[in-house]
């Protein structure tokens, strides 16, 4: 039996974000998620919950861990592919794919989080090949608010496959999730610093020149550092001295930022002084894919990433550029991240029927101080949306409905397929009915 506990709390990692259920769940199998759907549904008549999204599963005011349904139940090394429960975390599945001589073509920034919220909320990296992360998904299973556990695939309810690769927790419980992995391969990464004109005239040919090309632009500066991601038979290697800079450098950071809170026209030196302390010159490393694939956010931040067309890609950056020389009073931490990604046909995907760049920007917390930011961020939610952005789901936005209307050719598919899954609106919260309604 199931017993839900009182008092829980859920804090995202920036502490930008908060939730309080008012029971908190944490079930281990398939039959305990239905046991507390059961129970919601009989205590509370299929009502609303209160929080907003987070990396669990909620049903009406309760929220239901996942973390414990986490088991891995098949290695296909014939066909490279995994199946595993939707609680377990990337960075367990990797170590386990490793093992068996997998790995995941692509995988974020981060690998501490759930397998199913990672789909859920359309996380992504770099690479004009490679989709989202939710691509490489070709069957899931889940639990509606009926109860009812649906198999979906591109040929078992492929319209709801279609729309549950990106389900922002709205269509149920993802139970189950099979991924499409390669054989285990080794990253090269190699960083270079250039100039932001220079990338963006000549951005086609970086996107050929590398599987996982990205770049950071350094703002109030022309300054750009270049990353190269390849598949390499080299051995594990490291720059020591680099690594040394990096972490030594951004705990200065750190500190710098704090006095730049009361001296904001301390931002700008501190942009290009990063640059030339860690991002300058030529650096390289390889390793397994994940560990180049992961970066580690040392400290808290505030952070939008919206997914534009590709070939708004130097457009929007001008602009923003622009903008922010015209208004020096304004100022804005580096870097601005740029990454890419292969179009799909998932409905609220981002990158809906169109290659797109990511471009996402950050402003960071220093000892978890708050900085002013407001009137950065609704200048870049505008340009943006001039160049047809869509808003990354599990950053800070301020769209509704209207503007996904607009944005996605499949959100009503979407929205009315969500509503016949789940009519009592179980799996709807704060977040989501300004999303659908």
């Amino acid at each position: 039996m199931v017993v839900g506990r009182t008092g829980f709390k859920f804090q995202n990692w920036a502490q930008t974000y908060g939730s309080s259920p008012e029971l908190y769940f944490q079930p281990t199998t398939a039959e305990e998620v239905k046991e507390v759907r059961r129970k919601v549904n009989d205590d509370r008549d299929g009502g609303r919950f209160t929080s907003g999204m987070a990396e669990c599963c909620r049903i009406d005011n309760d929220g239901a861990d996942m973390g414990r349904v986490n088991e891995i139940f098949q290695v296909d090394r014939e066909k490279n592919q995994v199946t595993v429960e939707a609680g377990i975390l990337l960075n367990e599945l990797n170590e386990v794919l490793t093992k068996n001589g997998m790995a995941l073509s692509n995988i974020g920034a981060v690998s501490e989080v759930a397998a199913g919220g990672v789909i859920g909320t359309g996380t992504h990296n770099t690479g004009i090949t490679h989709g989202i992360l939710a691509t490489q998904v070709i069957s899931l299973t889940m639990m509606t608010s009926s109860g009812e556990v649906l198999e979906c695939s591109e040929t078992s309810n492929a319209d709801i496959f279609q729309a549950a690769r990106l389900h922002l927790g709205s269509l149920g419980v993802i139970l189950t999730v099979t991924l499409q992995c390669r054989p285990a391969f080794r990253l090269q990464e190699i960083q270079f610093s250039s100039t932001l004109q220079e990338v963006l005239d000549n951005l086609n040919d970086h996107l050929k020149a590398s599987e996982y090309f990205r770049f950071f632009w350094f703002p109030h500066s022309e300054n750009v550092s270049v990353f190269y991601q390849d598949p390499t038979d080299k051995p594990p290697s490291s720059n020591a001295s680099w690594f040394w800079d990096y972490f030594v450098g951004y705990y200065l950071l750190e500190f710098l930022l704090w006095m730049s809170t009361f001296i904001s026209s301390l931002v700008p030196p501190i942009n290009r002084f990063f640059f030339w302390l860690l991002f300058r010159g030529r650096n390289e490393r390889a390793d397994i894919s994940y560990k180049v694939f992961n970066f580690d956010c040392l400290f808290k931040q505030h952070v939008q990433d919206w997914a534009i067309p590709i070939e708004k890609t130097k457009e929007a950056l001008m602009q923003l550029k622009s903008w922010l020389e015209k208004n020096p009073h304004v100022v804005a931490h580096f870097p601005v991240e740029v990454r890419f990604a292969q179009g799909d046909d998932i409905l609220l995907s981002p990158c809906y029927n169109r290659d797109s760049c990511y471009m996402n920007i950050i402003m960071y917390r220093p000892y978890g101080k708050d900085v002013p930011h407001a009137e950065y961020w609704l200048e870049y939610e505008k340009i943006m949306k001039r160049v047809g952005g869509r808003p990354h789901w599990a950053k800070a936005h301020t769209c509704t409905r209207k503007d996904f209307e607009k944005m996605y050719p499949g959100f009503n598919k979407f929205k009315n397929m969500r509503e016949k899954l789940d009519p009592t609106g179980m799996f709807l919260n704060p977040y989501l009915e300004k999303v659908f309604y």
